[in-house]
């Protein structure tokens, strides 16, 4: 495998070195050195919260621009769910895939469609008795390496059916050859509107493993201010939508889980509710469970930082858009045969693996040598998690001194101390 791609990237000359981004990243993946943040690609998620929260943009998410369409004769969108939550008063998706149209795209093919085959057969998925409970969505990227960093027990739980979009983009790509038999495959392109950077990521460290499903990934907060003047009620639009409620609900957090309504299920949003359900999973408290959905972002896909509107107030609009549409149109849910056949190909080929963080030392008993350091400065220093070395606790800062990234003297509460015992100054009860 390639070294991993992420599309989370920061700018030095933004970045002011302020802690915002160190306290909020859930895999301690971010120092601040020299003055300005750092980010261990090792430990990235991409999920994209660094970028949520840097108060001087110094992050983003880097994505293709809507140029690269024009590379090709037939250009297919594939729209996320989530983008039709992100306009007001909109009460017919036919609008939004219209308005693609409109700004370029020769077609559409909403990865709704694809999510409702994937919650039939999910739904099949459940029913053998070979696969390890409670199954973990692998729709959101980032549970699935957050699962390959953090909690490598878990990994054999995780669905390993493909998520929505490469099954949209494969399907996509079948139709629009189908449709135009004159052109070479090369001159049709697939391009995905991604909500996250997650999905920009994953679908990118796709095409790098020799695995490409889709020519392109547009950020959704891009494409919202081409579709706008677009997007008129003046004339009643094609009807191009292939969707029910099964599909659009995989925009909001639980979507997924209720397709599943023969089972025990549940959902969590958030990185900090996911990381509790993930632990209470690996240490063996939570309760019976046959699938459990979870989502990096709050609220679902209609949270990722390359949305434009509150995710809550997205979901609402999408509930309320869903109202008129059939429960489903690509798989017929009001049967339920105790089948568990799935196509080959609606299986993922990559399989995870757990990716451990770096060693301390590849000699085991230099390795417990220094976790023992680590312990003897971690008693010296004020367990405070303050984030004044750099470091997102003291237990990180340890470490980086371990490994040579850091020196004792950078705990800057240690120091003040000092400093108060050079001048003679009785020391405080608390630092």
């Amino acid at each position: 495998m390639d070294a991993y791609k992420h599309s989370v990237t920061l700018n030095l000359e933004k970045c002011k070195g302020c802690t915002n981004c160190l306290k909020r990243c859930p895999t301690e993946a971010i120092r601040i050195r020299d003055g300005h943040a750092q980010i261990n690609n090792d430990s990235c998620v991409d999920c994209g919260e660094c970028i949520r929260i840097c108060p001087y943009q110094a992050k983003r998410a880097s994505y293709d621009p809507l140029e690269c369409i024009w590379d090709y004769k037939y250009k297919v969108a594939l729209p996320a769910p989530s983008l039709y939550g992100q306009f007001d008063h909109l009460n017919d998706i036919n609008i939004v895939l219209k308005g693609l149209l409109d700004i370029g795209f020769d077609d559409v093919f909403e990865v709704a469609r694809a999510a409702e085959l994937v919650s039939g057969y999910s739904r099949r998925y459940l029913l053998r008795e070979d696969v390890a409970k409670p199954v973990i969505s692998s729709a959101c990227p980032v549970i699935a390496r957050l699962i390959s960093i953090r909690f490598p027990d878990l990994i054999d739980n995780v669905m390993p059916l493909l998520p929505p979009v490469d099954i949209a983009a494969r399907l996509a790509r079948k139709e629009a050859m189908r449709k135009r038999p004159d052109l070479a495959p090369e001159e049709i392109g697939i391009f995905f509107i991604s909500p996250c950077p997650a999905k920009v990521t994953y679908l990118k460290q796709e095409a790098a493993n020799g695995h490409k499903t889709v020519d392109g990934v547009l950020g959704m907060s891009e494409l919202y201010l081409k579709l706008l003047p677009k997007m008129t009620r003046d004339n009643i639009p094609l009807q191009l939508a292939r969707t029910g409620r099964i599909g659009i609900r995989w925009a909001g957090a639980g979507g997924e889980a209720q397709a599943l309504s023969r089972h025990r299920f549940l959902a969590a949003d958030g990185m900090e509710n996911v990381i509790r359900v993930l632990e209470s999973i690996d240490n063996g408290s939570l309760p019976d469970l046959s699938f459990i959905e979870l989502d990096a972002c709050n609220g679902g896909c209609v949270g990722g930082v390359l949305t434009m509107e509150n995710p809550f107030i997205a979901k609402a609009r999408l509930l309320y858009m869903e109202k008129g549409l059939p429960e489903a149109v690509n798989w017929d849910f009001s049967k339920r045969p105790e089948r568990t056949d799935i196509p080959a190909d609606y299986f993922t080929d990559e399989e995870l693996t757990y990716q451990p963080p770096k060693a301390l030392d590849e000699d085991m008993g230099k390795a417990f040598a220094k976790r023992k350091q680590i312990q003897e400065i971690l008693d010296k220093l004020p367990d405070l998690d303050c984030g004044s070395c750099g470091a997102p606790t003291c237990r990180a800062f340890a470490e980086d001194v371990v490994r040579g990234l850091a020196d004792e003297s950078e705990c800057i509460v240690n120091l003040r101390g000092e400093i108060r015992k050079l001048r003679g100054e009785e020391p405080h009860d608390s630092p």
